[in-house]
């Protein structure tokens, strides 16, 4: 299962999320140029957990470098389809949360969260040597929180079908949900991790961390006045989602679809392209639409061919109702 996007916009723009994906972005491109040498980088920099344990092992680290470890370990990863993987599902779930909690807020819980993942992962694998990286652990915290501030938020989701793309929008609380009983199950097959793979616990535990972790922060943070309105201060988005979920509608006999399309003031008056998601029988498909400058709330746009079909062969339209409405 891959996530596309979710339903939730958020309200101010993820400037901690980006900047996380980013940051992640340079220290790939700078443990790639060390070549060869990178298995003597991954093993200073990454969490190991017999360099805590082993006494012979953690003499050869001064006190800094065991503390540095700690975080470091998070932002290193072991190919590029390890770090796109990761820092696409951040860039998912991780604005909606960020927005919730604050810019500060939500980097501290973060890093705490993905502390947390590498103490699981070592608090079963006490004597392994294998260093542990990837922000997976501190990525699992962030879609533990979203598990429990958005439960039915609605998951754009691709199931690739042998070479046929399916898209199904599941309920966020049923796609983290499946996420985390697949971690449980591959990790209840693990005993350990002597050599390279997958750390499962570290997943499990940054998860569990982020589902506890939200509580606290709502407690502490007055999330109750929070979700009534009262947001951190930060930039405001200015545009809507670029790629939006379409759900046509028409009469019994009609072979036109009505469906609406969101657009900020800005959008509005600037002009913009959004991509929408259209149902067409069980399958989704995706078209790119330009929606012109100028254009005013309640105005229709016509996308021909893309209605009803007819007993005589006849395509209907869909027609959008364009809502020009702020994105918060």
């Amino acid at each position: 299962m891959i996530p596309l996007r979710d339903t939730i916009q958020s309200r101010h723009y993820p400037v901690v999320t980006i900047a996380l994906i980013c940051v992640n972005a340079f220290v790939y491109m700078v443990q790639m140029a060390q070549g060869p040498e990178f298995q003597q980088f991954a093993y200073t920099y990454g969490l190991v957990p017999a360099r805590y344990t082993v006494d012979e092992i953690g003499r050869q680290f001064t006190m800094g470098e065991q503390a540095f470890a700690m975080l470091s370990f998070m932002f290193l990863h072991g190919g590029l389809l390890h770090i796109v993987g990761n820092m696409w599902i951040l860039y998912i779930f991780g604005d909606n949360v960020e927005d919730f909690m604050g810019s500060f807020n939500f980097l501290v819980f973060y890093l705490v969260g993905g502390f947390f993942s590498g103490m699981a992962h070592m608090m079963l694998n006490l004597e392994s040597t294998t260093p542990v990286i990837g922000a997976s652990g501190a990525v699992a915290a962030v879609m533990g929180a979203y598990f429990i501030l958005y439960p039915t938020a609605r998951i754009l989701t691709l199931i690739p079908i042998v070479f046929i793309p399916f898209f199904i929008e599941l309920p966020a609380y049923v796609f983290l949900g499946i996420w985390f009983m697949l971690q449980v199950i591959n990790a209840a097959g693990t005993a350990g991790m002597d050599g390279p793979g997958i750390a499962w616990w570290a997943h499990i535990g940054g998860f569990v961390f982020g589902v506890v972790g939200i509580q606290l922060v709502r407690s502490w943070a007055g999330g109750a006045a929070r979700e009534s309105g009262k947001r951190w201060d930060g930039i405001r988005r200015k545009k809507s989602q670029h790629l939006q979920l379409i759900k046509p509608v028409s009469g019994d006999n009609d072979l036109d679809l009505k469906g609406e399309i969101s657009v900020t003031p800005y959008e509005a008056n600037a002009g913009t392209t959004k991509s929408v998601n259209i149902p067409v029988g069980f399958q989704k498909r995706m078209y790119r639409i330009k929606v012109p400058g100028g254009i005013e709330n309640g105005n229709l746009l016509r996308l021909r061919g893309l209605g009803r079909k007819g007993p005589d062969g006849r395509v209907g339209d869909l027609y959008l109702d364009v809502r020009v409405e702020e994105p918060w």
